[in-house]
């Protein structure tokens, strides 16, 4: 059976990324605490990165042009949707 996907909060975070960082082993971390080793391994990046925990403050300046061109596109999608329906009710009268 799997195991069921916990939250943890940013303060709990910084504390595990502080321990790794004082020295205390990964492998300790892992096992003392109940983590997947690919989470922690993620928070000691993010830090490092930003200093924050959240996806919307690591991401690249590419990830976050390309975020907002695919908002862009659906946008301007839903007007050309618009138009033609507006045509096709105009071209009725």
């Amino acid at each position: 059976m799997p195991k069921q996907r916990r939250t943890f909060t940013a303060e709990f975070k910084k504390q595990m990324v502080q321990l790794y960082e004082s020295g205390k082993s990964r492998a300790n971390l892992v096992r003392e605490y109940d983590l997947s080793a690919s989470a922690l391994d993620r928070w000691i990046a993010q830090s490092q990165n930003s200093g924050a925990f959240t996806e919307k403050a690591n991401r690249t300046p590419e990830q976050n042009e390309l975020l907002a061109l695919r908002k862009e596109i659906q946008q301007l999608r839903m007007e050309n949707d618009i138009l033609k329906q507006a045509a096709l009710i105009m071209g009725r009268k």
